[in-house]
């Protein structure tokens, strides 16, 4: 096995786990939260997939850039859109960055002041996350073609 199979490896587990929970959120736990409209059911899933979820993520991005690197796609050709390599990761890139403003957003401006009647926020950003999410999945899967 060389380093860079080794590598994707580990990226796609905590991809795994990182949409896996978000879809697991999205389908399970946000619906019955928003008809009974108890944030606590979010609130306590939140709790359980923190740790886990947060170190998927960083490895996500350390994988995703080691093997960007791999790909011949370093930081001086981000977001240059030349080649299906470049494309593909320049949009996931621009994707974890979307991921990181609804973070921000949820832990700073909604989980704070959770309520049932703010509720519906939480779930837009649930949603958004878990589709970001599926997106940047469908794009790492282009790699093995050459990207999009």
């Amino acid at each position: 096995m060389t380093l860079h199979h080794f590598v994707l490896i580990v990226h796609l587990l905590a991809a795994t786990i990182w949409v896996g929970g978000h879809l697991f959120l999205l389908v399970c736990f946000l619906p019955q939260a928003l008809k009974e409209k108890n944030p606590q059911i979010i609130l306590n899933f939140e709790k359980k997939f923190e740790k886990l979820g947060m170190t998927s993520l960083i490895l996500l991005i350390i994988t995703g850039i080691w093997m960007a690197y791999d790909f011949g796609v370093t930081a001086e050709s981000w977001f240059h859109f030349k080649t299906g390599f470049e494309k593909a990761i320049s949009i996931k890139l621009l994707l974890l960055f979307a991921t990181f403003i609804c973070a921000v957003c949820a832990q700073f401006f909604i989980l704070p002041n959770l309520d049932k009647n703010a509720i519906w926020k939480m779930a837009i950003i649930i949603t958004t996350v878990t589709l970001i999410g599926i997106t940047m999945l469908v794009l790492g899967s282009t790699m093995r073609y050459g990207g999009i």
